[in-house]
């Protein structure tokens, strides 16, 4: 097996080949920690520490490539990570005059929380920019079907009429959340830089009068923030990515819940635009873009409470907690990815059914607009009655499948009243419009 073989995804439709998948593949961990090691020498550099053909050689040895993955992987066993190696290797492609300067001060954590930042930053600039383009297709479904009427559902039952702007309005909201949240977190996420003991004790030894310059070199080389303190034990910048890659998964995941019920056979409402097929029965068109993201939205919280609990970090460097992270935060970097690529493709390409909205609309016989005759009737034949009227009648309609407006109609008590606007399901879609205009007014 070839390290191009590692991982490839096979059990992962969601994320497999899409951008978050090569963002966080081993070659772009691998990636990270050398950018992680070379900017280190750079930033010293920056400042005086060390020659500038220093720092030329170890970026080119960086650069270089020709280090072998499966290896790094197996001798991490050793001390418990891929930095120890991979320290050894590069020192030794940088060559004996200027190998002495690679790492140097810094602890293997430092390097990898370094590599795990620039992995979540390049990936969440894929994941914005995907979230950007879902948000862009949902508006303009918001405001085609501004006035398009359909049932509301409630506990899965139809409850009042609502508009499929409205509901396409509520998406984008949902997915602009989640836009603001990783974009925020992306421009705060730091460099980590704390030597042994998050003390920069090392660097003062190697001349640094000021070590928290370095930390500001350091990010300025990355661009990275920078941090107030080394965060070795102080995990808030991956709580906080925890936080918001899951807050996007569940926000995509509302889309594709909505999107699975409304294209069911028997409502079919909505449908992807190019459905899935099957192995066994040809006539299927599976919504498999909205079955992908809901798979990932079930599984972001639980990756993000493994992160959630790596807070609980002992002393100036934990054993095991840091260590669980990785694993985790690179899933759910992919699966987030994966959701947000899906997301696009399924906003994209949604076919919207009015005339099946319209016609859904009419199933309960005229119960979905019993609020609103309950309402209006209150005025006529005061609020007890009105209520006890409809009771009755709403309980005939439901049992019979007798419109409820032609009920009404026959009682003596209500002749000469003319039900028709309140009785119609489009009419009574309240403020669905004017509130799909101010959702549409954020960009």
């Amino acid at each position: 097996m070839t390290a191009a073989e590692f991982d490839t995804g096979l059990l992962a439709p969601g994320w497999a080949g899409s951008p978050a998948a090569s963002a966080t593949s081993d070659a772009a961990y691998l990636r990270a920690l050398l950018d992680a090691e070379a900017a280190l020498t750079r930033a010293q550099a920056a400042l005086g520490l060390v020659p500038e053909a220093a720092a030329r050689a170890v970026t080119d040895a960086a650069g270089a490539g020709g280090f072998d993955v499966r290896s790094l992987a197996e001798r991490a066993r050793g001390g418990g990570n891929p930095v120890i190696p991979l320290v050894a290797d590069l020192t030794r492609a940088v060559g004996e005059e200027y190998g002495p300067y690679v790492h140097r001060g810094a602890t293997s954590q430092d390097i990898m929380d370094t590599a795990a930042m620039l992995v979540a930053v390049r990936t969440l600039d894929l994941v914005l920019a995907d979230l950007d383009r879902t948000a862009d297709r949902l508006a303009e479904l918001a405001a085609a079907h501004r006035d398009t009427p359909m049932p509301g559902r409630t506990l899965t039952q139809h409850a009042v009429p609502t508009t499929f702007g409205l509901k396409a309005a509520g998406w984008r909201s949902l997915v602009l959340d989640a836009r603001d949240r990783c974009r925020a977190v992306r421009e705060s996420l730091p460099v980590q830089l704390g030597g042994a003991a998050g003390t920069l004790a090392a660097f003062t030894v190697y001349g640094a009068e000021d070590p928290v310059a370095l930390v500001a070199a350091y990010a300025h080389e990355l661009d990275l923030a920078a941090p107030v303190l080394p965060w070795h034990t102080l995990r808030t910048p991956v709580a906080d990515l925890a936080g918001a890659l899951a807050l996007t998964a569940g926000a995509l995941g509302k889309l594709a819940a909505d999107v699975l019920t409304l294209s069911r056979t028997e409502i079919a409402e909505v449908a992807e635009g190019s459905g899935g097929g099957s192995s066994a029965m040809p006539h299927k068109a599976n919504p498999v873009r909205s079955t992908l993201i809901a798979a990932a939205a079930r599984r972001a919280p639980q990756l993000a409470a493994t992160l959630y609990g790596s807070l609980a970090a002992e002393d100036e460097r934990p054993a095991g907690s840091w260590h669980a992270e990785w694993e985790p935060l690179r899933e759910l970097l992919r699966l987030v990815g994966g959701a947000a690529r899906d997301a696009a493709e399924l906003a994209a390409g949604l076919r919207v059914r009015p005339e099946a909205m319209r016609d859904h609309l009419g199933l309960t016989h005229g119960l979905i607009v019993s609020e609103r005759l309950s309402a209006g009737l209150a005025d006529v034949l005061g609020r007890a009655r009105a209520k006890e009227l409809l009771t009755r009648l709403a309980e005939r309609t439901y049992t019979e499948g007798v419109p409820l407006a032609g009920l009404l109609a026959a009682e003596p008590e209500l002749k000469g009243i003319d039900l028709g606007p309140s009785a119609d399901p489009a009419c009574y879609t309240g403020s669905a419009g004017a509130l799909t205009d101010r959702a549409l007014e954020r960009r």
